[in-house]
């Protein structure tokens, strides 16, 4: 057995046991020795089997046999039943729904059973936790033991679960994974690093996270793996950035050609953006390529910036030639946002000579267009490849699309990607591996992030802050409601309605639960919420419904109804989130606000924030719980979205990572964003690594470390 060998190799897995590990991520026996205890359970009063006690938590040292899997006259319930037998007696066990027990725990050898006792007349323990004793141990009384060897763990580690798959397997299974020692792997962090920071090296703390016998073991290895998660992405960012300032690419002087595109808009830029421009007008100057991220809270401006830098490019010439232009690529996560910026990008560069085009997976098209005059037309795919390749297209924006192979460019000189965490590494470099030389590269994203976690995840990366909002932009006025007072907000949408405004309601799920499923949602939905809207709160309104289930052409045409004031009320998920400029609509009522993280719920707010108009936004908890409400309040009183970060950050606890999962950290990589002095010190020691050991050549575990899938996130 080796951490590289697939689970399937060594346990026998049902298809509901199969589907729960693929969703949880575990694939490997690695996968498996990387998915870490949430918590420990303290093992139970010490205790005999003549000694129980209904409802007690007992810890009991003997022996199993006959243990056996069968299904429950009554209830048709899965159950495992044998016998535990100490030095006093004997007592009944059964597990519920945990067929695989009667295979997986040992029989005839010494166990230390730790479970609750049921049964009055006829004690038996319920679903107990089982370990085996290691080999020489020796039990000198009833409340006494002793042991050769290995100490006897005393907590009982409680395992990320799934439907199909149990904590208890998780802990059986890895007994078997210990007893083959595949855990003696090598490690990832140096020797010298460990000992500068006490960590101690990988087996051990493998050992001690799902074996522990106190405290302060599982303390010391969630603290080593939470600084090997920083520490590798720490040395995979300074790696990419190293290799991307040894790299060819185009020098750039645009300053003279973006301060005329300034001159030109109907509106003075803001500071911030005038300064973000400058720095990466800077960084075009130089031989190398730029990678930079552009981090805007809500409406503060970043399509402006993107727009007056890619006018620059667009108007420079290939390296010795006085024809042509360079190309930029914009590249957007979504078939809604692409159309929506390729439109911005028209109405920017109408008044001059510049084609545009837009490549989705439904669509292609061209601007300016031969046959209708101002305007864009749709062409086929294979034409308009043709132009691109040939450089005849100056600008192109799309979505995935755009890194298919048979994109080609011939002088690709620019890449923007918007909401780059939305998009995988492996994606945003096959982009800016399009064209001969390297591209600049910029990256923009609208969601705040906590400086610790910029700097983790973006560590390759220059940062450009756009920390202010265009004038007439007001900041909005944000109520959280009741569920029994949303005739309210309902009040307050229809006043803004009745003055020509319109409405987003985001409900957090499309469909409405399934009430056979005991673990469903319960949420608002979508499509009910549509339907109970129109038809019992505003049958004088008109109310469209969008989700991330509709096709492409559907989400199309929902959108250009609700732009052209076709619908008053936009019924939607969080398909909303990101990007969607509608300056009309000013309210906003989002139903189980408690279920969205923060940095979301200010997302979805800054959909009603894209005009002079006073915008609205009102919260509708499901729940009254302290944490939520608490949570909710704190967006009441910020309109920041970075201090909102922080807050976020500060305030998640392990599992609860809404609003973040996309970005790929484990939970304890969350703790860790909260040491200052961790990440601090995993990118010190990565830049030293990377200083002395570019290639990685002399830490080969290291590399492989960092070649191995992220922790999973849901």
């Amino acid at each position: 057995m080796t951490p590289t060998d697939l689970l399937t190799a060594h346990f026998r897995l049902a298809k509901p046991q199969l589907s729960a590990l693929r969703k949880l991520g575990v694939a490997t026996i690695g996968d498996m020795l990387r998915h870490f205890p949430v918590r420990y359970e303290p093992a139970g009063t010490e205790g005999s089997t003549r000694t129980l006690n209904h409802g007690e938590k007992v810890t009991l040292y003997g022996t199993l046999s006959n243990l056996e899997a069968k299904r429950l006259w009554k209830s048709r319930r899965t159950a495992t039943t044998g016998w535990f037998e100490d030095e006093s007696g004997r007592v009944k066990v059964m597990w519920f729904n945990q067929p695989y027990i009667a295979k997986m725990a040992p029989q005839g050898t010494p166990v230390r059973l730790t479970g609750t006792v049921a049964g009055k007349d006829k004690p038996y323990i319920t679903n107990p936790e089982i370990e085996a004793l290691p080999e020489g141990y020796v039990r000198t009384d009833l409340f006494q033991e002793k042991t050769e060897g290995d100490a006897v763990p005393q907590l009982f580690p409680v395992y990320p679960e799934s439907h199909g798959i149990t904590s208890r397997w998780f802990y059986h299974a890895l007994e078997r994974v210990f007893a083959a020692n595949a855990h003696e792997i090598a490690d990832p962090i140096p020797e010298d690093v460990r000992t500068r920071y006490n960590l101690p090296e990988i087996a051990t703390a493998l050992h001690w996270i799902h074996r522990p016998e106190k405290g302060p073991h599982a303390e010391a290895a969630r603290k080593r793996f939470a600084f090997e998660e920083m520490f590798v992405l720490s040395v995979a960012r300074t790696k990419e950035r190293a290799e991307n300032s040894a790299r060819p690419g185009y020098a750039i002087d645009g300053t003279g050609l973006v301060d005329d595109f300034l001159a030109a808009i109907p509106f003075p830029p803001t500071g911030a953006q005038r300064r973000s421009i400058a720095d990466i007008l800077t960084d075009f100057t130089h031989p190398h390529p730029m990678s930079r991220l552009l981090e805007g809270d809500v409406g503060s401006g970043k399509t402006l910036v993107a727009a007056a830098v890619a006018y620059a490019v667009v108007h420079a010439r290939p390296k010795g030639q006085s024809f042509g232009t360079l190309q930029v690529a914009y590249m957007a996560p979504t078939e809604i946002l692409a159309r929506q910026h390729f439109e911005s990008f028209v109405e920017y560069f109408k008044h001059l000579p510049i084609s545009i085009a837009l490549i989705t997976g439904a669509e292609c098209k061209k601007y300016p267009s031969k046959t209708a005059r101002g305007g864009a037309t749709t062409i086929s795919r294979p034409q308009l490849l043709k132009w691109v390749a040939q450089g005849e297209i100056a600008m192109v924006v799309g979505t995935h699309a755009l890194i298919q192979k048979a994109v080609r460019f011939k002088h690709l000189a620019f890449v923007i990607v918007d909401e780059q965490h939305r998009f995988g590494t492996k994606q945003r470099h096959a982009l800016i591996r399009k064209g001969e030389l390297t591209p600049h590269f910029l990256s923009m994203t609208a969601t705040p992030i906590p400086r610790t976690l910029a700097l983790t995840l973006y560590g390759d990366l220059d940062l450009s802050v756009l920390d202010e909002l265009p004038n007439g932009r007001l900041p909005v006025t944000t109520r959280i409601v009741s569920p029994e007072s949303r005739d309210e907000a309902y009040t307050a949408i229809r006043g803004r309605l009745k003055e020509g405004r319109q409405a987003y309601v985001i409900c957090p799920r499309i469909e409405e639960p399934d009430p056979a499923k005991l673990n469903a949602l319960q949420a608002k939905s979508a499509k009910a919420e549509a339907k109970r809207l129109q038809a019992d709160i505003f049958p004088e309104f008109r109310v469209g419904l969008l989700h991330g289930a509709q096709t492409p052409k559907e989400k199309e045409r929902v959108m250009q109804q609700f732009t052209a004031h076709e619908l008053d009320i936009l019924v939607a998920t969080s398909v909303v989130e990101v990007g969607v400029n509608v300056p009309n609509a000013t309210v906003i009522l989002i139903e189980g606000a408690e279920r969205f993280g923060l940095a979301q719920l200010h997302q979805l707010r800054g959909r009603v924030q894209r005009s002079s108009h006073p915008p609205l936004c009102f919260l509708l908890p499901e729940t009254k719980g302290e944490a939520s409400v608490k949570r909710l309040k704190t967006m009441e009183k910020s309109s920041n979205g970075f201090e909102l970060a922080e807050a976020d950050l500060e305030a998640r606890g392990a599992g609860d990572l809404r609003g973040v999962r996309q970005w790929g950290i484990s939970d304890l990589g969350m703790d860790a964003l909260k040491n200052a002095k961790l990440i601090r010190a995993a990118r010190e020691e990565a830049a030293e690594i990377i200083a002395e050991d570019p290639t990685l050549a002399r830490h080969p575990a290291l590399a492989a470390r960092m070649d191995a899938p992220l922790p999973h996130r849901e």
